[in-house]
């Protein structure tokens, strides 16, 4: 009988089935359209070599199921939504009390809680386990964030401790918490990773317009950085990036796809449409930020700038219609580089800041229990976000579990001191260059506020919602929670 299922075998499925299935267990795999089953039996022919038969493939549900040693473990990877729903529908009553279904995608916390809900009369345990690094990490090692019942993990914990990737700190997987949390922290570090590339993107356009700097160069800059304290897969790959002139560029990404005619003296970033995607992940991130009250700036200005770089037509119409500065200003570009590499870093500094804190009010309002330095230990290895500056977050939660934010960590808070005049500079700049960086001009603007205890605005705003609402005000000259409301005019009343 075999020790685990997985249901679903796109690229996505069939990666971590033989990521199981090379770790030493026994896996059964399955999959609504019978040619995949085919084909993930023949990879694990092909990749596998004498650990092939630990994965055995079945084209009937029934057989599927009853493959599995009890208590029964089946993941499934589909699309978020219907799919999902769809094959809980399928399972529900194939399995019997105390066999653990487990959602593998990336699916909206709170559908995940319902679901957990409307299944747990027939004794099933239902799991969401968010999966992150893509399918080279499906395969190789990824990034695993499961929540949910305890005894479900505790089910799964010798399987996923062994298949998520590996680091100095330990397997990049732990429980994190009650029911909808694993998607909770994945959906946060999708946000985070929205953040991240979106900050190198600004990085690269002050160093390309304003430094005039060739892709090469700009390449060899973002080398050097990985070596430090910037180091990370999203710099690593942006490098390479860079690097590539226009060649093996294929119409397609499935295997036999015509190689399309290029000019391989051409960089294949300059030639890639400014209109980039997003399949959702981040839109969720800042809807929980408006609805836990926390500020995700850094992350909202990288989803607005998705937006209007996908809004690539309207674009074309208002550019020639909008007048503002053209002309680079005069640098020193040493100077400049380094002002850039501090304004990046002190950025995501503040990205993750408003992750982590975001991940924390959820999981008091949720009773979670989430850790938040096992986070960032977790994303170590194996995911989009894994950076070197990972294990500092976890040593500053390790300081102080209830740290009220990054900022005011020792350590960071030196950071930030040592690197804020060249943020500074940046962002003044860019502003005066009329060169959009929403992201960290966002950052800056959540650092200043939070270092100022007394933001004089505020004050007007809420005397303004006090005058058309009748909102009411706190006094700076009366305790907290007393509210108070004005007679502004003869026209208002106090009822």
């Amino acid at each position: 009988m075999a020790e685990f299922g997985l249901y679903g075998l796109a690229v996505m499925g069939q990666n971590f089935a033989l990521n199981v299935a090379e770790h030493g267990f026994t896996i059964s795999v399955c999959n609504r359209s019978p040619a995949k089953v085919d084909v993930c039996v023949e990879r694990a022919k092909a990749e596998l070599g004498d650990k092939a038969s630990n994965l055995k493939g079945y084209k009937d549900v029934n057989e599927f199921v009853q493959s599995l040693a009890k208590p029964r473990k089946i993941m499934f990877l589909v699309k978020a939504g219907a799919p999902v729903d769809a094959s809980i529908k399928l399972f529900a009553d194939l399995l019997e009390e105390g066999d653990i279904l487990i959602d593998g995608g990336n699916e909206w916390f709170e559908n995940t809680i319902r679901r957990t809900d409307e299944i747990k009369d027939k004794g099933i345990i239902y799991m969401a386990m968010g999966v992150s690094g893509g399918e080279e990490g499906a395969r190789n090692g990824p990034s695993i964030m499961p929540g949910g019942d305890k005894t479900g993990y505790d089910a799964i914990e010798p399987i996923i401790t062994k298949c998520a990737a590996q680091t100095d700190s330990g397997p990049c997987t732990t429980y994190i918490g009650g029911v909808g949390s694993g998607n909770y922290v994945k959906m946060v570090h999708n946000g985070i990773e929205y953040g991240d590339m979106q900050l190198i993107a600004e990085a690269y356009t002050i160093l390309k317009t304003v430094g005039q700097l060739e892709n090469q160069e700009i390449s060899a800059i973002f080398e050097e950085w990985n070596k430090a304290e910037l180091d990370s897969f999203l710099i690593e790959i942006t490098y390479q990036i860079l690097a590539k002139k226009d060649v093996d560029v294929y119409k397609s990404a499935i295997k036999g796809a015509e190689l399309l005619e290029t000019d391989d003296s051409a960089y294949l970033v300059d030639q890639i449409l400014d209109a980039t995607g997003n399949k959702g992940t981040g839109k969720m991130t800042i809807k929980e930020g408006a609805e836990r009250a926390v500020a995700v700036g850094t992350m909202a200005g990288a989803l607005d700038a998705r937006f209007i770089a996908f809004d690539k037509d309207s674009r074309k119409v208002i550019a020639p219609l909008i007048s503002g500065p053209t002309k680079m200003p005069a640098v020193d570009k040493n100077q400049l580089i380094e002002d850039v590499r501090n304004a990046l870093y002190s950025s995501k500094i503040c990205s993750y800041a408003q992750g982590m804190n975001l991940i924390r009010e959820a999981s008091r309002q949720y009773d979670w229990g989430v850790n938040l330095g096992e986070c960032a230990r977790i994303w170590k290895g194996g995911c989009i976000i894994r950076a070197k500056f990972l294990d500092r977050i976890k040593s500053a939660y390790d300081r102080d579990e209830n740290l009220v934010n990054l900022l005011v960590d020792p350590d960071f808070n030196k950071e930030m001191a040592e690197r804020q005049q060249s943020w500074r500079r940046i962002v003044s700049l860019c502003a005066a260059a009329g060169i959009p960086i929403p992201s960290m001009y966002s950052s800056l603007a959540y650092f200043d506020q939070y270092r100022r205890e007394t933001l004089i605005g505020a004050s007007l705003v809420q005397a303004q919602r006090d005058f058309f609402g009748s909102h009411t005000f706190e006094r700076k000259d009366k305790p907290r929670g007393e509210f108070y409301h004005c007679k502004w005019t003869d026209k208002h009343n106090i009822e």
